[in-house]
């Protein structure tokens, strides 16, 4: 017999729609008032075609938020040292005031290094460790841009984490393990679990809110759910799926996130907010 789906969907889409718009107004006011638009480089190693295809929609979006978009295309043969120049010239130029470095980079690249190549008043991606530990400390600075967005969809919909039992599946730098400091900071009880986690099952069904970002197709399904359960799927597969079984994981969830049209909208919207943000504080018109 087929369960009825009882879970409120999570809007990414139309959520990710206001917060740009807002960006929009914000950028015209810094342009109106200092004759300079935002800008956001991006810089893209290699021909990757989903990597390709998500800068491109990173630029669309910000054409409509009226930030500039600067692409530095770079061939995959590029080393690290020669990754590391480009990215601290761009950190240099005070006519870019974000940055985005697309990855994967490629196996041979110290990501790491690229990465903290980044000047933290441009990393408009939350990427660097200056970043991560200006968030969990709560001090001023850019957060990780899927994590941003999802504690943004959590209070657009009600969900205060203060008490909850969240469970974040996956430890990834700038997915799993900011979206847990994230949700420590707002008072919830975090479980990080991952690919050593012992009788995973058991702790998944303890998630008042749980979040998904394992990179596994489908991994989760209602069966691993407590009923009422808040469920934020950050994952993203091969042929449109998250990694959480949508149909089963919506007859035990109060809310869930739809992949696509969640999570994935918000990290676009979040890092065009935070382009706007560094190039108000750069710019000398920030409040």
């Amino acid at each position: 017999m087929t369960q009825t789906p009882t879970a409120r969907l999570m809007d990414g889409t139309a959520l990710a729609r206001r917060i740009t718009e807002e960006s929009a107004e914000a950028a015209a006011e810094i342009r109106r008032r200092t004759g300079t638009a935002p800008c956001l480089a991006t810089v893209l190693v290699g021909e990757d075609p989903a990597s390709v295809t998500y800068v491109r929609m990173k630029r669309a979006r910000c054409r409509k938020a009226g930030i500039e978009s600067r692409q530095v295309a770079l061939p995959a043969s590029v080393t690290t040292a020669e990754l590391v120049e480009t990215v601290t010239a761009l950190s240099q130029d005070p006519s870019v005031h974000g940055i985005l470095l697309q990855h994967p980079v490629g196996p041979h690249i110290d990501e790491r290094a690229a990465f903290e190549a980044i000047a933290p008043e441009k990393d408009v991606d939350g990427v660097t460790t200056h970043s991560f530990a200006a968030m969990s400390f709560g001090l001023p600075g850019f957060v990780s841009c899927t994590p941003g967005g999802i504690m943004r969809l959590l209070d657009a919909y009600g969900v205060e984490p203060a008490g909850k039992r969240a469970v974040v599946v996956g430890r990834s730098a700038i997915l799993g393990k900011p979206a847990g400091m994230l949700l420590l900071a707002r008072d919830a009880t975090v479980t990080y679990c991952h690919s050593r986690t012992a009788d995973l099952a058991a702790a998944v069904r303890e998630a008042d809110i749980l979040i998904a970002a394992v990179g596994r197709p489908r991994f989760l399904t209602g069966d691993d759910l407590k009923p009422g359960a808040v469920v934020i799927d950050a994952g993203y597969n091969e042929g449109n799926v998250g990694d959480v079984d949508f149909a089963s994981a919506a007859t035990r969830a109060s809310l869930i996130t739809p992949v696509p049209g969640g999570v994935g909208p918000m990290t676009i919207a979040v890092l065009l907010a935070q382009t706007v943000e560094a190039a108000g504080r750069q710019l000398g018109t920030a409040a």
